[in-house]
């Protein structure tokens, strides 16, 4: 499909698929207890594995990174090669929605920014028996600030995501799904701004030549520059938060 095809080139020409940063990831990490070299993490929805890498860099256990674009992946674990990270790290291509692990294979079960292509409470209770008995989840996803907020941002994000809401009760969700949870913290401005929608504005015009300005290369440039748009009108009013539950 071309659509799939043009997201594809698009994301993979960004270093991060979402907002986030390494600092941010070892903040979430930092969370996490008893990991060692005999643990294994899965991180779904890993992308090109800005994130894989920094969990790998940062912990002694074996990381499985996982995602439904093969070109991700061949840059991950191109990546994971020139940084001499292939003896505890690597990608494989799979669906979110049909996961190839075993149950209670792993120790933590990683996305950032990611959960939202299943849902979040549908991934959370199929996610949840792929790991061990008081092992963790770790997944940053879209949340509200605010009680009220302008019906502009309201609106475009609940047709984009209906499963946007607020950090309470995200947080019930999680202990509705079988965890406990451990922490809850924001994400700053710079992970979406700096990290995120920087780097989309320098590579734009790039992507539209090399697909000679058609219209479906237009259209998502545009999507995109909408959304980055309205977060710089509205980030007082929703953003991501990181959610960390340990299986009970």
């Amino acid at each position: 499909m071309e659509d799939f095809d043009l997201i594809c080139d698009y994301y993979s020409n960004l270093e991060r698929q979402g907002p986030g940063s390494p600092e941010i990831t070892i903040k979430a990490l930092s969370f996490i207890e008893n990991i060692s070299s005999n643990s294994k993490i899965a991180d779904i929805g890993c992308g090109t594995g800005s994130q894989t890498i920094t969990l790998a860099q940062n912990t002694d256990c074996f990381v499985t990174g996982i995602d439904l674009f093969p070109r991700f992946i061949t840059i991950l674990n191109t990546n994971a090669q020139k940084l001499n990270l292939h003896n505890k790290l690597n990608g494989i291509v799979g669906s979110m929605e049909d996961l190839p692990f075993s149950n209670e294979e792993y120790d933590l079960i990683w996305s950032e920014g990611a959960i939202y292509n299943i849902g979040f409470q549908r991934g959370l209770t199929e996610w949840n028996r792929f790991i061990k008995k008081n092992g963790f989840i770790a997944v940053s996803e879209i949340s509200w600030f605010t009680k009220d907020r302008p019906d502009e941002i309201n609106d475009f994000w609940n047709n984009e995501y209906p499963e946007i809401d607020s950090i309470p009760n995200k947080l019930e969700i999680l202990q509705e799904t079988g965890f406990a949870p451990i922490a809850c913290f924001t994400l700053p401005e710079y992970c979406w701004t700096k990290n995120f929608y920087e780097p989309q504005s320098k590579m734009q015009d790039d992507f539209l030549q090399k697909h000679d300005y058609k219209k479906e290369a237009f259209d998502l440039v545009n999507s995109q520059k909408e959304e980055a748009e309205l977060y710089y009108r509205y980030s007082d009013f929703y953003g991501y938060a990181f959610y960390i539950g340990k299986k009970i």
